[in-house]
């Protein structure tokens, strides 16, 4: 992978309320800056590995993230490509469902992702962590890794239950690990602009998160949620799609933030 001089920015993906689409924006937030031609990698930092099965990878034992983490083995090893040029996966593998546990013993134990993706930085534009939905040392660890952590959130009547706390979270990170951590933006999505519900939630997460929460909205979409069981980016999948056009009108937004 040939090196470029540009600032790599490194970005977690979270929230702990899952079913929001977190995986589903790592994956189409990352493909569309690819398209754009920035160089992109995914660590899939969540134990399920759903953003390794929906770029057509599978689990394996001892490939991925996790033998970065915690066997010292250069992340670069663990990377691949995939059928998009300029998009990178460093996979989830097995091991990592017992991680939370291996890391409580260990001393530095939220900076070992840190340290893991010292290597990867130059060679990316973007680096996106795919966190679990959880507030342990998984999240903790990729919130210490990055420069900002992107917050999808599903526009549903629940949808601002467990935003404080991660953001009491992000507070903990800031004082104690990462004090430069900012909040990249909150996305909304699944938006469903047929019913007042929706149009209702995205109404109220503007008023009440003023400020931070990105102006494109990812629609409910049967083609995003398609694409991740051909092992496809919807932009891939179905380019002309609304949710292709939403991933590619969001990277835009995300670029010029």
């Amino acid at each position: 992978m040939e090196h470029r001089k540009k600032m790599s920015r490194t970005v977690a993906i979270a929230n702990q309320k899952g079913g929001v689409g977190k995986t589903t924006t790592a994956i189409n937030l990352a493909a569309a800056l690819a398209v754009k031609k920035h160089r992109v990698l995914i660590v899939d930092f969540d134990p399920q590995g759903m953003a390794t099965a929906g770029l057509g990878k599978a689990k394996e034992a001892g490939k991925g993230i996790y033998q970065a983490l915690m066997n010292g083995r250069d992340i670069m090893e663990s990377i691949h490509g995939t059928a998009l040029d300029n998009l990178y996966l460093c996979p989830c593998s097995p091991e990592l469902a017992g991680v939370e546990a291996e890391l409580f013993s260990l001393d530095h134990r939220e900076k070992k992702l840190c340290e893991a993706l010292l290597k990867a930085k130059p060679k990316f534009h973007f680096i996106f962590i795919d966190c679990p939905p959880s507030l342990g040392f998984l999240t903790i660890n990729a919130l210490t890794a990055a420069d900002s952590v992107l917050i999808p959130v599903q526009t549903e009547f629940f949808c601002m239950e467990g935003i404080p706390d991660l953001l009491n979270t992000l507070n903990v990170v800031r004082t104690y690990f990462n004090p430069a951590l900012k909040i990249e933006g909150i996305l909304l999505t699944m938006v469903d602009d047929r019913t007042n519900l929706s149009r209702q939630v995205a109404e109220e997460v503007r008023k009440s998160l003023k400020g931070i929460t990105y102006t494109v909205v990812v629609p409910r979409s049967v083609r995003v949620a398609e694409a991740p069981s051909f092992g496809k980016p919807v932009v891939l999948y179905e380019p002309r799609s609304r949710g292709a056009e939403a991933y590619l009108n969001l990277a835009q937004e995300f670029l010029q933030k």
